[in-house]
């Protein structure tokens, strides 16, 4: 059965317990997969996760000449001599928006190139411009078409970019272009998620130089040409965290989440300290590349009351744009009305409306703003799976903690971003099964 026709069927109502160990990064895996375009001798990434995600980009590579071999959960990336982008696999490349960051590494492969319109998640209007605007500062045209962009560029000049917000691909498109132009570039009000972090670790080890990892501006020493044979290993991923958080508050539960990326969640447990969670942290050093601090979340059950302020994202190091739409599940079994603001997207609150089939009670203010008055008794239901990645994976966790039984259909867009996730259930109790 195709990966998009898969169901997850759900026996909801009862406890999880046990520990889980966080999964590597989603995010941090397909942006490694965009950087090893700048290396021409061969990256190995070390655990990384087979999610469908990964899948496509690994199709796109081997269309454009890469050789990509798995062995276990590393995968060995070795480049040609020449990169053919006239054999690029465009139905791969339309199914993730990740696509956009191989600009970057492409502008030091062709002076001219076409690259096809993005996919992934469905979640309104979601601007391309920002990359644009960008890579416009190192003298590269962009031009949008029906369903491809066009770009070109004659001779590249390291710069100084400052971004409009702090998108977390359009930092990375930046950091890939300047890691190659010889001389200092500076990327201003850039991101400093883990995503980004994780590329500056490789450029790292690739030879580039870079300063000011984890804050809004990014110095880049360029190297005119990589030719390393390298191995690194992806970090842990907070959102595959957060969804364990999420669903061992929502079912009552008592839970260890190990290994987790605290830095990137300590707003998040924050806003749920205020809500009346019980958790404790214990520190278990670093990730392998160094940067990411890990520590094992031991979560309580515990009876909570809605946030008295708003709950909405902004740029690390607050509250991660995709961990928000699990307080929406949160907020189902909260006291009182919780409100969420989710700014970003035009669309992404609207998903978040399907809670009520699960015999929730929300109010959806504006395509942004969405109030959700708890707590409910959650019942089983059967449900499509959104278009959209952590939209679909909250309506898996209501159905946790939903009694009787549901059915999520059409999973693809959950296993876009999640590997392995029913026998991952299943070992700490969830009833779960795909078919």
């Amino acid at each position: 059965m195709p990966a998009e026709e898969k169901n997850f069927v759900v026996e909801g109502g009862h406890s999880l317990s046990g520990n889980i160990v966080t999964n590597r990064s989603k995010n941090g895996a397909v942006a490694l997969l965009a950087a090893s375009l700048l290396n021409k001798g061969t990256t190995t990434l070390l655990k990384i996760p087979m999610i469908e995600e990964v899948h496509r980009l690994t199709e796109v590579l081997r269309s454009i000449g890469v050789t990509t071999k798995w062995q276990g959960h590393n995968l060995v990336l070795t480049p040609p001599a020449k990169l053919s982008l006239d054999t690029i696999d465009r139905a791969a490349a339309a199914r993730t928006r990740s696509i956009l960051m191989f600009i970057g590494p492409l502008l030091h492969h062709f002076k001219s190139f076409d690259i096809p319109q993005s996919g992934g998640c469905t979640l309104g209007l979601r601007s391309v411009r920002q990359h644009l605007w960008a890579l416009e500062r190192f003298d590269v045209s962009i031009e949008t078409l029906t369903d491809h962009y066009h770009v070109t560029h004659t001779k590249l000049v390291p710069e100084t970019v400052i971004l409009y917000e702090a998108s977390d691909t359009a930092t990375i498109n930046s950091l890939l272009a300047a890691a190659c132009i010889e001389g200092v570039s500076t990327i201003k009000y850039a991101s400093a998620n883990y995503q980004v972090q994780e590329v500056c670790g490789y450029l790292k080890m690739l030879g580039v130089g870079v300063e000011g990892i984890g804050t809004s501006t990014l110095v880049v020493t360029g190297v005119s040409e990589i030719n390393k044979n390298v191995s690194y290993t992806v970090a842990e991923d907070p959102t595959d965290a957060m969804f364990f958080i999420a669903a061992a508050v929502a079912t009552h539960s008592s839970l260890t989440v190990e290994r987790a990326p605290i830095e990137f969640l300590e707003v998040e447990l924050n806003v749920l300290e205020k809500m009346g969670l019980k958790y404790t942290l214990h520190s278990v050093g670093m990730s392998e590349n160094s940067i990411t601090r890990l520590a094992d979340i031991t979560l309580e059950p515990s009876d909570l009351i809605a946030f008295p302020e708003k709950i909405h994202a902004r740029p690390y190091p607050a509250l991660n744009i995709d961990n928000l739409p699990f307080f929406a599940v949160i907020a189902t079994q909260a006291e009182g009305t919780t409100l969420i603001h989710d700014w970003s997207y035009e669309k992404r609150a609207i998903y978040y409306t399907e809670l009520d089939r699960l015999g929730a009670d929300t109010l959806l203010l504006d395509p942004h703003r969405i109030q959700i008055i708890g707590p409910s008794h959650l019942r089983g239901a059967q449900l499509v799976c959104p278009p959209a990645l952590r939209p679909a994976t909250i309506l898996l966790i209501g159905m946790l903690a939903a009694e009787g039984r549901s059915i999520l259909r059409n999973v693809y867009s959950i296993n876009r971003g999640y590997e392995d996730l029913t026998t991952r259930l299943q070992s700490i109790g969830a009833k779960i099964e795909e078919i």
